[in-house]
């Protein structure tokens, strides 16, 4: 029985030990994100920041570390969580400043996210292009997407964009027309129009492809939008495979091996390590040799007393108002939360407080530390981590406290 006793004692002393170890650490390792922060890591290739979707302060947190990453070694290529299309004419947009294509490409932008379909994005790239702006003109900034079509509007367009004549190819001047009409069914989500006009185009350019290769202007971009398309026209797929396979083929497009690259996606692709079995975005890059792991900064956001956007309100089809939610939604509540999320915020100074976890010394470097990676959710069945450590899924923690929920893009329009 004694011994039983001095067992737990040690063990709970030893827990105690290593909290105090990562406050001292964290205490140490802590600074506010505002225009003043430096971030140290130069020599990366790829940036790569996500949080929660749809809470406003995540915007400012992400523009705070773009700034400091342009300041230092510049960016080359930014890229957001969409389709190489809609990037395209985010891309236009930058260039030509054009705020009611903006509008609209941030609404088809979040056809997949709705979170990102707010305000608070569309005042996020406002910002992005001032920064732009200012940079000289060979370091400005070219988005690109690697992620599956999220909606056909912008894919119409970009594909159109690649052929030199329209008029001399039938079908092409079919999608014209669509284009002209702006149908309001741009879905790629059931047989929708304009997706069984996408197969029959697709289907006869794949027919014939000697006969149109003299209309097409660009044919690695054609190329890789009509594989685009015809993973659209699929039931089946692995979104964070298409992501990899995407970015593979940009990667020979713009010889991205040695570029500077910022990507801002969901939490779950920018993760370093597989967790469990589910190959992230971001793992499949180390993984498959693309880019050594050192060359890989993961910067994640983590919410505490905060809210996210949660889905629009319509009433007779038309918007109404925005719901909103907080706690487990945020991975915030006593039901659902992160962690060692306790310890970020025991050391917070600042709505924005980034930590560095990834020092030599670093008590997040040890084995079968699962701090900010693991997920406690009550009545849930917990995702077996090994002995793997939480530096080697990311390399920084964002705490993003007292963030609003973004605010709906469709509040604009609202009378």
């Amino acid at each position: 029985m004694k011994s039983k006793i001095i067992v737990i004692f040690l063990f709970l002393y030893t827990i105690t030990l290593f909290g105090q170890d990562k406050d001292a650490y964290l205490l140490r390792n802590k600074n506010i994100l505002d225009s003043n922060y430096a971030f140290p890591e130069s020599d990366a290739n790829v940036i790569g920041f996500g949080a929660y979707h749809g809470s406003a302060k995540t915007e400012d947190a992400e523009l705070f570390l773009l700034q400091s990453v342009v300041n230092q070694n510049g960016v080359d290529y930014y890229f957001a969580e969409t389709d190489i299309s809609i990037a395209y004419y985010f891309n236009e947009y930058l260039k030509n400043g054009d705020e009611i294509l903006l509008k609209d490409v941030i609404e088809h932008y979040g056809t997949r996210i709705p979170q990102e379909r707010t305000v608070d994005v569309l005042e996020k790239w406002k910002k992005l292009k001032l920064i732009n702006d200012k940079l000289a003109k060979n370091k400005k900034i070219t988005v690109l997407g690697a992620d599956i079509i999220a909606t056909y509007k912008y894919t119409y367009r970009h594909l159109l964009s690649t052929i030199k004549n329209s008029s001399d190819w039938p079908l092409a001047s079919e999608l014209m027309t669509t284009v002209a009409n702006d149908t309001t069914d741009f879905s790629p989500y059931y047989d929708s129009y304009t997706k069984n006009q996408l197969k029959q185009f697709v289907s006869d350019y794949e027919n014939a492809p000697v006969k149109y290769d003299k209309l097409i202007r660009d044919r690695a971009m054609f190329l890789h939008i009509i594989n685009g398309i015809k993973t659209s026209f699929m039931t089946k797929y692995s979104r964070e495979k298409q992501m990899y396979a995407n970015y593979i083929k940009l990667s020979d497009i713009y010889n991205l091996k040695n570029k500077k690259q910022f990507f801002r996606l969901g939490f779950s692709h920018l993760l370093k390590q597989k967790e469990g079995d589910g190959a992230s975005f971001f793992s499949m890059l180390i993984d498959n040799g693309i880019y050594s792991k050192n060359k890989v900064e993961s910067v994640l956001g983590y919410l505490s007393n905060s809210e996210v956007f949660w889905k629009d309100v319509y009433k007779n089809g038309e918007y109404s108002t925005s719901a909103n939610k907080g706690g487990e939604a945020t991975g915030d509540s006593p039901t659902a939360y992160y962690k060692g999320i306790e310890n970020l915020k025991k050391q917070s100074t600042s709505d924005l407080n980034i930590f560095k976890l990834n020092n030599s010394k670093s008590p997040y470097r040890t084995p079968g530390c699962t701090d900010l990676i693991e997920l406690i959710i009550s009545d849930t069945k917990q995702i077996n981590y090994g002995n793997t450590a939480t530096t080697e899924y990311i390399d920084y923690a964002v705490l993003i406290s007292n963030s609003p929920a973004s605010t709906s893009i469709y509040t604009i329009d609202k009378p």
